[in-house]
Parts: structure tokens; sequence; C-alpha cells
């Protein structure tokens, strides 16, 4: 799996170069200082050159000119010894049988030959701007020691540091001489310009940056990025799931045809790696970015859950882009884990394999220039990146979530309430139901899958169905779509809670559809700043709904209000005066349309809400 590159040849032949020559560039499963070791065990007991090249394997043996036949048959012997045991223990498991591997067509960059534009610098380490004079000594010293503080903080793959280079020429010149920086290169994406290492002797390394200050744009460290856990049962609180009624928590009739939903959009999951499942079939195809392909335990049931939310075909676990493909990439190592660099190479991957929409159900609370240049180099192709906020109800969406570029998503019951273990902020975009939805299982069985992981991947389908169902339609367009026709949540309009609003695709689809009427009581909404309890109506049609009835029944008391129009996409508060005094609140509303008229979903005309007040 990996590759030794010797030294360039020089005046003498067959000199043998020192083990910390040779320039280790492959992804291996095991730590590099294994691999590396065993280069040296064969260069103090041989003293060979050894040249493994990635395509086709073989080695070749160069021996000095005074050994003998029966030495040079020996030390052959030895190195093909060596590298039969270096294969068995970096082996990667074999794929699964059903569905296809990912043929990348011979005009595609490779998983390991990415491409991007440079952008600005992210949250990084050491900023160039942080080297002020290359030639101080001590600079040198007290550089290494912020780089051995900041490599080994938790949450970060330990004396690991992705190096993001200004230019081809740079990223060049330290590859060309990295063996003498004190590194060991663990994987590069030679058009982004980035380089993955890890670091072998912090002084050496330091003198590096130090001396080529110029050619850096970032150095980070390989921050930990995750699959977001599991909420807990109190997060979940008094949550409604939505269990096997995926369609009408979205908005649709829950007979709907949406076999041709997708058709003609590639899906990628960048994920624990999906598992074979009937409701995924042949649609289902693999890319390797070094970590195999189907993944194992928890992080298969995961990938496996989010792909069919996505694109599940099954009636007991349907996906809202049934007819999509999909690609799944294993970004999560044996841990569980994943790390910047590893999404950042599968982001390219995913847009170099014709990915249209991008899903990941994961992140972390750091960033770096790196994911930086991933995600513009998605976007300036058209694809969009969808990613799920975080389920630590935190004020801040994880990363890549948090990134204005990302379509972020948070998690509502069905109801249409925010969950209690969402995250939110002033990034978030959207959110979708997250609560209890049944999905689809290892061993071709199904589940009931809680949190943001689930939100985002409905939004991800949702913009494939609308693309197949508008022909010519953009990714960005849709999500621009999905946007501006989404059920109201919250105060009127966008809020750091509910974005934009919760998925509606129903009004999405039937956005110009004159015939079609829906005003909805979108949400019962108190603000503990002002004390002021509103209720918040919706016209989700293409055209006014008119001579409305709003029907308010607060704690047992009952009063009307006449609505007389609501305009196309309007949100209208109206405002419910209670007693001060109170502590408890029970409002149920109904919105009636003259007789004869008929409302397209009635479930949302109706709503009942239980409010504590805090004390005042």
């Amino acid at each position: 799996r990996g590759r030794c590159k010797p030294p360039r040849p020089s005046a003498t032949p067959f000199r043998l170069p020192h083990p910390s020559d040779f320039r280790v560039f492959s992804v291996f499963r095991g730590p590099p200082s294994d691999s590396l070791r065993l280069l040296e065990t064969a260069y103090r007991s041989l003293r060979l050159v050894v040249e493994l090249p990635a395509h086709p394997p073989h080695v070749t043996a160069f021996a000095p000119m005074s050994r003998s036949r029966p030495t040079l048959f020996l030390a052959t012997g030895g190195v093909l010894l060596l590298l039969v045991l270096f294969l068995l223990t970096h082996r990667r498991p074999s794929p699964p049988p059903e569905p296809v591997a990912l043929n990348m067509s011979s005009g595609s960059a490779s998983p390991h030959t990415l491409d991007s534009r440079a952008l600005r610098t992210a949250s990084d380490l050491l900023p160039p701007t942080d080297i002020d004079d290359p030639s101080q000594a001590d600079s040198v010293a007290a550089l290494s020691q912020k780089l051995a503080t900041h490599l080994t903080r938790p949450n970060t793959r330990a004396h690991e540091a992705i190096l993001v280079f200004k230019n081809a020429d740079g990223y060049r010149r330290f590859l060309g001489h990295a063996a003498e920086s004190g590194v060991i290169v663990v994987a590069q994406i030679d058009p982004l310009n980035i380089v993955r290492v890890r670091i072998r002797a912090y002084d050496t390394f330091a003198a590096r940056l130090v001396a080529r200050a110029a050619d850096f744009g970032g150095v980070s460290a390989n921050a930990f990025i995750e699959f977001p856990p599991p909420p807990a049962a109190r997060a979940t609180g008094p949550a409604f799931g939505v269990g096997d009624a995926l369609l009408p928590s979205v908005g649709l009739p829950a007979h709907t045809d949406t076999s041709d939903w997708g058709r003609g959009v590639t899906i990628a999951i960048l994920d624990g790696g999906a598992l074979p499942h009937p409701t995924l079939g042949a649609r289902l195809r693999y890319l390797d970015i070094g970590l195999g392909y189907a993944g194992t335990g928890t992080s298969g049931q995961h990938g496996t859950a989010v792909a069919a939310l996505a694109a599940g075909a099954s009636a007991d676990t349907p996906g809202l882009a049934p007819a999509a493909s999909l690609i799944s990439i294993r970004v999560s190592d044996t841990d569980s884990k994943s790390d910047v660099f590893t999404v950042t190479q599968a982001i390219v991957a995913a847009v170099d394999a014709g990915a249209q929409v991008i899903n990941l159900s994961l992140g972390g609370y750091s960033t770096s220039s790196a994911l930086d240049r991933a995600i513009a180099y998605a976007t300036a192709r058209g694809v969009v990146l969808v990613a799920a906020a975080g389920n630590d109800g935190a004020s801040r969406p994880t990363w890549p979530a948090a990134d204005p570029r990302v379509v972020s998503v948070g998690a509502t019951d069905a109801t249409g309430l925010l969950a209690p273990f969402s995250n939110s902020g002033p990034h978030l975009h959207l959110t979708a139901p997250g609560v209890g939805i049944q999905t689809a299982a290892p061993d071709n069985g199904s589940t009931v899958f809680s949190g943001t992981s689930a939100s985002a991947p409905l939004v991800t389908g949702a913009i494939a169905a609308l693309m197949s169902q508008t022909p010519g339609l953009t990714a960005a367009r849709a999500v621009e779509i999905l946007r501006n026709h989404s059920a109201d949540g919250g105060a009127p309009g966008a809020d750091p809670d509910y974005g934009h609003g919760t998925l509606d695709l129903g009004w999405a689809l039937a956005r110009n559809d004159l015939n079609r009427l829906d005003a909805a009581v979108s949400g019962h909404h108190y603000n503990p700043d002002t004390g002021a309890l509103e209720i918040v109506l919706q016209n989700r049609s293409a055209r006014p709904a008119t001579q409305l009835t709003l029907t308010i029944e607060l704690n047992g008391n009952t009063s009307t209000r006449a609505i007389p129009v609501l305009s196309p996409g309007q949100s209208l508060a109206v405002p419910v005066p209670f007693n001060a005094t109170a502590t408890g609140l029970t409002l149920r509303t109904r919105l009636d349309h003259p007789e004869g008229i008929t409302d397209a979903v009635p479930a949302n005309n109706t709503r009942a809400t239980r409010l504590e007040l805090p004390s005042r």
C-alpha cells in the first residue's frame, strides 16, 4: 500500500541512503513509525536500497558490487519476506460483496489527486504572520514548543499537523525536502497543496517552518471530527417521534408516489461507510480514500441509517430521493472517529467523482484552512454540502455546519417543535425532522434513529428530489427554494433556533401550483424577554388565503379572530393576551377556511401547546 522513494541518483550509482532519506507518502492503517522501522530494519540487516512502486507491486534490490551472487539471493529473499509481513499487517478489509465499487473515469482525478483554489485561512495554529524574523534562533525554539503543545492537545491526532501551502511551488519544495524537515508525510492532496504529516522532530520541523515561512498558508492540528452522539433520553424530553410517518412530517401526503424522486442526481454520503441493504440496492457505490468500504459496528450502523434517510427506496425504510445514485465514502477509522484532513480529502474526492450533493452527518468544534479550501472547491463547482448542526444543545453548530457556505441542519420532532438536543446559532439554515425516525439498520433490518444526523440527510434527499422534478435546477437553487418555502418555526422569520424554518418538501414541490391552498398554524411562540405570547400563522401556498377564521382556546376560554388575508408565503404573528400571574398555559388553536375551500394539508390547521411560564 505504500511507496518508498529513494533519493535522486548521484555520481555514485549504488550509494546507500540513510533511512531518513526515504519519503513515505501513502495512508497506512498502522502508525507510520512502524513502516519507517521496517525500512530501517531492512537497511541495517541487508544494506539494500528498496523501492516499492505502488502499481504494480514488486521489489527491486540493488546490492553493492562487492557482494557475491548467493548473498544477493539471500538479501532479495529477506526483503520479499519483509514485504509480505508488511502487507499482511497493513491489509485493508475486503469490500462488501453486493454493491459495486465506484469506477473513476479516466478523466477524473483519483481521491489522492485533488484540486481547489486557495482562500482565506481559518482558525489555524500558525498563520505565517506569526513568524516575524525567520533568522532568529530563539524563534525556532519558541515555535517548536508551541507546536509540541498544540499538536498534542485533546481531541486531536497526536503529533499530526495539516500543512496548507500558498502555492504549488512551496508545496513541491516542501515535499522534495520532507525527509529533512523532521516529519513523515502521511498523505497529501496535490492540487489543494495540502499535506498531512506526523512530526518526528519538533525542532527540525520548526526550523523548516521558519526557514520557508513564506511558503505556508497555515499549519494546524488534525482535530477529530465525530458523528454526533445519540441524544440522551433526557435530551429528547417530551418530543414526539416521527416513526414511519416520514412523508407527512415534511408536508406530503402519506401515499405520495416518490419512486422517481432523485433520478439523475448523485448524492455522496461521507460517513461511517453504509452497509449493503435492500433499501439502497445497486444504486449504492463505494469510493475508498484509504479506510475501506463498508463500516463496522456503530460506524456502519450510522452510515446505513443516514444513507437510507437520504435515498432509501423500501416502504418500511424510505428516503426522500429513492431514485438517486449514492456514493458512500467511509471517513471514520476503526475508532469511529474521523479528522479534519480525512473529511477534507473526502469532500474533494466526492466532487471529483461527480457528486452534486454531499451529506456530512458529523462534526467537531475545530476547523482548519484545509477544510475551508475543500468547501471552496465544492461550492465553486456547484456542489452543495449539507451538514448536521450537532446534538449538544449548544448555541453554535459544529464544523463544517458552522461554515456559512454549508447548509447546516438542526432537528425538530414530529410536531415541528425544536428538539431539545439540537444545536442552534446564527448560521443555522434549516431544521428537519430528527426524532424517532424509522430507517435502515444492518442485516437488512430497520431501527429508530434520532439526532441532527437524521435531519441532515432529509434535507439532502429533498434537494435531490427537487432537482429531479425540475429539469435544469441546480443544487444551490434547490437549497434556495427549500429555504424560501419552509415552515416558520419559533418567532416569525429566520431565527437562531430554526434557521429559515423547518423542511416542507410538499410546499417546495407545489410552489407554483395555484390550485393548491395550505394555510397553517405554524407555531405558538412565547418570548420570555418581552412576556408576549403569539400565534404564528403562515400561508404555504402560491395564492392568497382569504377570509380565514382563527379559533383560540386559552386555559378553557375560547375566542375567535378574523384573518382577512394572508399573502403567498406570508407569516403573521397574532398576539394573545393572558393573565400575567399564570404559571402555566394550555393553548389550542384552529385555522378555518370559508365553507367550500379545501386545505391541502389539514393536519397543520390545528395546534395544541402546554407552556410552563417562568415566574415573573
